[in-house]
Formats: C-alpha cells, sequence, structure tokens
C-alpha cells in the first residue's frame, strides 16, 4: 500500500478518503496473496481475529474462512470511505467494521487471538505506540502479520524512489521495534512477491 508522506491521522484519513472507492480496481490481483497472508496466521475456528487498518476489507473474507461461523472477525480502519467501500463489496458480512485509530482500539486488553495487518506499519504516526496498542488488545501467545502483497524493493521501484536501509519494515529495524513493543519477531519474508513478518505477543 502506498501512502502519504506523513502519518499523521488527518493526512492519512484525507490520502485514502478519495481513494477509496477506486482502490480494488488499481490492486485487482491482490486476492490470493491476502488469502495467503491470512493463511500463515494458523488461526483455528471459534478464535476472535481483528484487520487492522483493513481498508477495503480485502483480507476480511479469508479472515471469517479461517475463524468459521462461531469465531470474531473485526475490520478496524481511520478512513470511513474506506469502510464504506469495504461494505459496497460485500465485506462488511464478514465483520465487524470499527471506524478506530488502530493507535486507540475501543477494544478490551488482551481478548484477540491475532492481528492482521497490510500496509499499516508505515502509516502509525508513532509505531511503537501503534504496535504496542495491537499488543495490548491480543493475548498473551497470540499471533501478529505484518503484511504487504508485495516485497519492499518491489513497492519502492512501484513509486520510484530507492530502498533505503531506514526503512521500518526491514528486519534489523522491525525486530527491535517490535521487540519494544511487546512482540517478538518469529518469521520475517522480504520477497517481490510478497512481505509477511510474524510475530507472537510476549507475555
Amino acid at each position: 500500500m502506498t501512502g502519504p508522506h506523513s502519518s499523521h491521522p488527518h493526512d492519512v484519513r484525507a490520502f485514502f478518503g478519495v481513494r477509496a472507492a477506486g482502490w480494488d480496481a488499481k490492486f485487482p490481483d491482490d486476492g490470493p496473496a491476502y488469502a495467503a497472508g491470512v493463511a500463515e496466521l494458523g488461526l483455528r475456528p471459534g478464535q476472535r481475529v481483528l484487520d487492522a487498518g483493513c481498508g477495503t476489507g480485502r483480507a476480511l473474507p479469508a479472515l471469517r474462512a479461517a475463524v468459521g461461523p462461531h469465531g470474531t472477525v473485526l475490520g478496524a480502519d481511520l478512513t470511513p470511505e474506506m469502510l464504506a467501500a469495504a461494505v459496497r463489496a460485500g465485506r462488511g458480512a464478514c465483520a465487524g467494521l470499527l471506524l478506530a485509530d488502530v493507535a486507540r482500539l475501543p477494544l478490551p486488553s488482551a481478548t484477540l487471538d491475532a492481528v492482521f495487518a497490510a500496509g499499516l506499519i508505515s502509516h502509525l504516526s508513532d509505531s511503537a505506540g501503534g504496535l504496542a496498542e495491537l499488543a495490548r488488545v491480543v493475548r498473551p501467545g497470540g499471533r501478529l502479520a505484518l503484511f504487504h502483497p508485495i516485497g519492499r524493493a518491489a513497492l519502492v521501484a512501484r513509486k520510484g524512489r530507492p530502498l533505503t536501509p531506514d526503512d521500518l519494515r526491514a528486519e534489523p529495524r522491525l525486530r527491535p521495534l517490535l521487540a519494544s513493543s511487546g512482540w517478538e519477531l518469529r518469521q520475517y519474508t522480504d520477497e517481490d512477491s510478497r512481505y509477511l513478518a510474524l510475530a507472537v505477543r510476549r507475555g
């Protein structure tokens, strides 16, 4: 996911709000990648999962399929237009949708089994704080998937920019960031075809 240079919530909302209606059409082939990313979470029927920064909800059908009819799927996003696009696409039937900043989730502590977050980390105004908030709502031993349907090099090439070592998604930066936020990085994949960092909630 590309986004604004500023990660202030107002700027993020403004950037995605005007793009929401055409977002899925811009990336029409990402569905299988999202399903594969969700599969890596290892969800079981009946579990509770959040799609943090769910956008138009492309991961929600796969998340619902993974936890089954008795599980709980929530999608949280800062941008009303993105949630409206998710509803128009029929994905609101898969999940409870929350208009919320993932840095301040309206959820009790330690109630979720997992969080799926596609393209989220680069849009957090306080990355450590946002990851800590995700840790707060996940039970000890629960899982976090930081996902993107293409890898870092392919993403910056799409933007016409070089890959830099200060990228938060680079493993040397991400591992200590996660550790300081209550997570332990367990798996890291950065290929042209996908980016996936899997972490486990400590405690």
